[in-house]
């Protein structure tokens, strides 16, 4: 336990005190991209996952003062219910932004910025910016360096100190109501593993409406005066001690607080899969270009998995025929027989006909799965191996490196804008083209916005 001052009290000083003029210009491109990216998923996401339905109609049957827009739907509701809906489709096709580390910051920062942004009015683009860019180095210092036993499920169980953390900066609260917010978020922070080695739930593409609606009402309590715990981070039975066995690097969370922001290292995903099924993909893309090769003259699809890429495996009848789109999306054999026969892999592949397609499923049947400790999650997301081997006995094999979307292959502002504009298409109320473009650039000049909600209504 450090004898120091609760480490909530050095980020609630880093939060309060950002402001957009001291941001690097990598922290300002990397909030715009997610702003963007974040939004166009939540869009997509209300069109074609029908379970978000229900969460949007019991959002409606609550009532309360329409303060904030929910998204693809149209309609406004109260804050707090505004960033549930938000939040619960912004990783429904699991299409959202993640740490290298893997883990999903955005999906909970954003729809939490925007709702509280709404209610209070007059938030500019450069205040947007500023606290998303403060709520995302946040969570990459936090999940950097904490322990991870593959138990906890870390985006729950700290997105919502991060999401907490950018709602505070929108309400403008000063550093002892950002502890009391954090204080509070505390009581938010939960989740396992379980969400994601379970099957047959469509529960775990929710998961991040739950840290967004508790991060709008820890900092709106923080904003009515309610006092949170002011050790909530390094307290005998705080956040450290109690999810990881007291296992973190304080030093390394705090080195340069305030003065570098982490957020342009968030990476965008080219497919709408769970990232560590991203090296598989792209692997059997590459090599079924490369060498010419057809589903038919292949015996097996091997993929060398690592510790957590074996849960995206197990079992592997239900994984090679997924009951649900959250199942299929967090399946490896699914996705490698998805790239494999359509050489490519879209939204469609993981709803309705898409997910029932007998090519697909008969491919899912060749992939075979083998443990190689080498992959396991230790750091950055593992990449694993795909070994394909033919009926006349040649073997062709790739690691899953360099995959679009990684540090080493960033996607790039035109990518981002394509993947907008597909994802705003597919809306439940989807915008017209001339609406799309005009939100698509209000994002890229979002620091001269006087009113950075002005995205939400252009699109409604």
């Amino acid at each position: 336990m450090s004898t120091l001052p609760d480490l909530s009290r050095e980020f609630a000083a880093m939060v309060a005190d950002t402001q957009y003029a001291n941001l690097p210009a990598s922290a300002i491109e990397g909030a715009k991209k997610s702003i963007l990216d974040t939004i166009g998923v939540i869009m997509g996401a209300s069109g074609v996952e029908p379970s978000v339905r229900g969460v949007v109609e019991l959002v409606r049957e609550t009532g309360g003062t329409p303060e904030s827009t929910v998204l693809g739907f149209g309609g406004r509701a109260p804050a707090l219910m505004a960033a549930y809906a938000n939040g619960a489709m912004a990783h429904c096709l699991d299409f959202d932004d993640h740490a290298p580390e893997g883990h999903h910051p955005s999906s909970s920062i954003v729809p939490a910025s925007f709702a509280l942004a709404e209610r209070a009015g007059g938030i500019s683009g450069r205040e947007m910016i500023a606290a998303v860019a403060a709520g995302q180095d946040m969570f990459l210092r936090l999940r950097r360096n904490v322990e991870s036993r593959l138990d906890w499920h870390l985006t729950t169980v700290l997105g919502v100190f991060s999401a907490a953390a950018s709602a505070a900066r929108v309400l403008r609260l000063d550093q002892e109501s950002t502890v009391d917010t954090l204080g509070i978020a505390g009581m938010q922070s939960c989740g396992t593993m379980e969400l994601a080695y379970g099957v047959g739930s469509g529960l775990r593409g929710m998961y991040a409406g739950f840290t967004s609606k508790g991060a709008v009402l820890s900092a709106l309590m923080a904003q009515k005066g309610i006092s949170g715990v002011k050790s909530m981070f390094e307290g005998k039975a705080g956040l450290f001690n109690t999810y990881f066995g007291g296992k973190y690097d304080r030093a390394k969370m705090t080195e340069n607080l305030g003065k570098v922001y982490s957020g342009g290292e968030i990476l965008y995903k080219p497919w709408p899969s769970c990232g560590v099924s991203h090296g598989f993909i792209h692997a059997t893309i590459g090599l079924m270009k490369e060498h010419h090769l057809t589903i038919s003259d292949i015996e097996q699809l091997r993929v060398n998995v690592g510790d957590y890429q074996q849960q995206m495996c197990l079992p592997i009848e239900g994984r090679r025929a997924p009951a649900t789109s959250a199942d299929a999306k967090f399946s490896i054999p699914f996705c490698v027989a998805v790239a494999a026969t359509n050489g490519q892999v879209k939204v469609s592949d993981f709803f309705g006909e898409g997910l029932k397609n007998p090519q697909v499923l008969a491919a899912a049947q060749k992939v075979v799965p083998v443990v190689d400790a080498s992959f396991n999650w230790t750091s950055k997301l593992p990449k694993g191996r795909l070994d394909i081997v033919m009926r006349d006995g040649r073997t062709f094999s790739r690691v899953g490196d360099d995959v679009p979307g990684d540090a080493e292959s960033p996607m790039t502002w035109d990518y981002l804008l394509d993947k907008f504009r597909d994802c705003a298409s597919l809306a439940a109320v989807a915008p017209s083209a001339d609406k799309i473009r005009t939100a698509q650039e209000m994002v890229r000049k979002l620091e001269t916005l006087d009113d950075a909600t002005e995205i939400l209504r252009v699109l409604a």
